[in-house]
């Protein structure tokens, strides 16, 4: 096909999550709220991870670079979703499109390999706790955040080259609240079943695969705690355990919905709803249910307030 048929769209128009007016103001403070807790948040965590020395562990090496993720890809959605609420027309121009699918596709392909990692993880610091230190290694745990990363990276490139071949002339109204990749194939006038291939193969590879790797990490995991002699022990554990569960189901399920099933299946109206938990709610929800529950963060946080506070008196 000539080059030229490939730039009749050189801008799409984005509808937003609702077009109804009067959830406009509602959702744009939600929204925001979410957005701010979840910016403070990451970016809180990887500060807090970074000056603490007790916390220079793999188990918060792996956090430090969950909450970068969470941090980078709901950066790469929310300001734009804003938008939606304030504008009439919410306008991206055809490369920033293309700029965001891919980032988006990078980091969140990214964030589901590290989960598996961290699953894994735990898996040895509960069930293989001496072999431990040698296990994970600094050198280990460097390579399995470059293997996530190269995941993310080989996945991206690859939805965004067979995107890029696309030709896109009937209509430049995507219905969506970012550029995601069936939004946007609905919009094609030139044959999708390559990019519906493409989708398929690493959605299976990326989503059914690490939930398999955390299934039969919790399944061990669970019975490690199962012969924890201690009521008060066994608790904890499953009460830490039950809330990151709760986490990986929300963000591999929701995902799931999305691209593990035929397009025609449900509406984008309800795959619109079901986005919001794995792009908006999860980067929000991750350093309260991995960190801020964690007894560890909590004496590096009141070691800082005291910090500060004997610093600020020695001023006086």
């Amino acid at each position: 096909m000539a080059a030229g048929n490939h730039s009749t769209v050189t801008e799409f128009i984005l509808t937003g999550l609702t077009e109804k007016t009067e959830l406009q103001l509602p959702l744009l403070l939600f929204f925001l709220g979410v957005y701010v807790v979840t910016v403070v948040g990451n970016l809180g965590m990887i500060t807090l991870i970074g000056f603490s020395s007790h916390l220079h562990t793999p188990m918060y090496y792996f956090l430090s670079s969950l909450s970068f993720i969470d941090f980078c890809y709901s950066t790469v959605i929310a300001p734009k979703m804003l938008v939606n609420f304030v504008t009439e027309k919410n306008i991206i121009s055809y490369p920033e499109c293309m700029t965001q699918l891919y980032l988006f596709a990078f980091f969140i392909i990214s964030e589901c390999h590290m989960l598996a990692v961290m699953a894994y993880d735990r898996y040895v610091a509960i069930c293989n706790p001496l072999l431990y230190n040698v296990t994970m290694s600094y050198e280990v745990c460097s390579w399995f955040v470059v293997a996530v990363y190269m995941m993310g990276l080989i996945g991206a490139t690859a939805h965004i080259v067979c995107m890029l071949r696309v030709v896109f002339c009937k209509a430049k109204i995507i219905n969506h609240y970012f550029c995601d990749l069936f939004p946007l194939l609905e919009l094609s006038c030139s044959s999708t079943y390559i990019n519906e291939v493409v989708i398929l193969f690493f959605s299976v590879f990326n989503i059914l695969a690490p939930v398999i790797a955390i299934f039969g990490s919790y399944v061990s995991i669970i019975a490690s705690i199962l012969r924890i002699s201690s009521t008060e022990g066994r608790s904890k554990a499953f009460s830490t355990c039950s809330s990151q569960v709760l986490a990986v189901t929300i963000f591999y399920g929701s995902a799931a919905f999305m691209y593990l099933q035929p397009s025609n299946v449900s509406s984008m109206n309800q795959a619109k709803v079901s986005s919001v938990f794995y792009t908006i709610i999860v980067p929000m929800l991750n350093p309260l249910i991995y960190s801020l529950r964690n007894k560890d963060v909590k004496v590096a946080i009141n070691k800082i307030i005291e910090k500060r506070l004997f610093c600020n008196g020695k001023d006086f």
